[in-house]
């Protein structure tokens, strides 16, 4: 088995034309990471994933895996492997067929194959299924196929490009916990490209988003989330309500900023007079008057509010006109007037202060 390597991209770009899809990239993984590559169509994620693989030479910069600088390596001969988003498994081929085909294609002997499809297709869960025919799989079954079709070749590097997306929501979660119980299992570093920012929250170690070809955002999920840094990194991984305000005084590392909603109070490093942008995300609202721990962000006309299950979806716009999302828990909200609406505060530590 080889160990899991650390993988170092070194300030990558890659150009189709006069389209930058990858724009300066560098990124440092440690081995035996599970990364999640993420971002909206056109993001540069799955571009990404194939200078990994192999697959795209980057126009500028290095790729590293190991150590040993992998840029112009072709994909057989890199310690990778890779499960596609439409598996690419070969209909005439039984499922034992298509685990050990890369094992046949580098002249591994045939009872030696026999014994790691064997092994690879118990760690993925299909002990007894290598004779059965690759149209008898369900979708599931197919995306443990294809995932011991990689981990057969020991690589020390597994990518997936978008490997659940075709799989409905049930199964797609319980696939996001197999993959997770088997990276953890492996030890292995796992680079995993999705769109769908659930997925990547249940999954990840190491999440990176992206944006216009760029790492807009990266770290682990609590901290991408409770404190992002960027206007599209909070926009993008949830909801979050933005207000923007200009500082007016800041003393000892706290700020009082200026806002639509009044004066909010919070540590940074700005100087007065410059224009900052807030975030809140939705479940650190609270509606009532600010008590201690809080601070009051004026009134909240309802526009709509939408039961959940374990949270009422509650948006609206602040009588001075900034729009407000909330989840809340699932009770009637009180009466409030249709002219000064209800009032709205926000935990003292759910004010992030964004970078843009």
């Amino acid at each position: 088995m080889q160990a899991a390597a650390e993988l170092t991209l070194d300030a990558v770009s890659c150009r189709y034309g006069e389209v930058m899809a990858v724009d300066d990239v560098s990124l440092t993984v440690p081995s035996g990471t599970y990364v999640v590559l993420l971002g909206p169509s056109g993001s540069g994620k799955t571009t990404l994933l194939s200078m990994l693989g192999g697959f795209t030479t980057p126009t500028l910069g290095r790729v590293l895996i190991g150590g040993q600088d992998v840029t112009h390596v072709p994909p057989a001969q890199r310690p990778t492997a890779t499960v596609f988003q439409d598996y690419a498994l070969f209909p005439h081929l039984d499922v034992a067929g298509n685990v050990g085909f890369g094992l046949s294609v580098r002249g591994v002997p045939a009872a030696q194959i026999a014994q790691r499809v064997s092994a690879a297709l118990d760690r993925v869960g299909l002990s007894g299924y290598g004779s059965r025919a690759i149209s008898a799989a369900s979708g599931g079954q197919r995306q443990r196929i294809a995932l011991a079709r990689a981990l057969v070749t020991e690589p020390s590097l597994l990518l997936l490009d978008e490997p659940l997306g075709a799989l409905d929501l049930s199964l797609r979660r319980q696939m996001q916990d197999e993959l997770r119980r088997l990276q953890r299992a492996e030890g292995r570093s796992f680079v995993h490209v999705t769109h769908d920012q659930e997925e990547a929250m249940a999954i990840a170690d190491l999440m990176v988003i992206m944006n216009r070809g760029r790492i807009e955002d990266m770290g682990p999920p609590t901290r991408l989330y409770e404190r992002p840094r960027t206007r599209f990194a909070a926009q993008f991984l949830g909801e979050s309500s933005i207000i923007e305000g200009r500082v007016s005084s800041a003393e000892a590392g706290w700020l009082q900023i200026d806002t639509p909603c009044g004066r909010l109070a919070l540590m940074g490093n700005r100087t007065p007079g410059d224009a900052v942008s807030l975030a809140v995300r939705p479940e650190a609202l609270r509606v009532g008057f600010a008590t201690q721990g809080e601070q009051s962000l004026g009134r909240l006309r309802v526009e709509h509010s939408v039961y959940q299950g374990s949270f009422l979806r509650v948006a609206g716009h602040t009588t001075t006109g900034v729009r407000l999302l909330a989840k809340l828990p699932p009770q009637p909200l009180p009466a409030g007037d249709d002219v000064e609406g209800i009032a709205v505060s926000v935990r003292a530590d759910g004010l992030v202060l964004l970078e843009d």
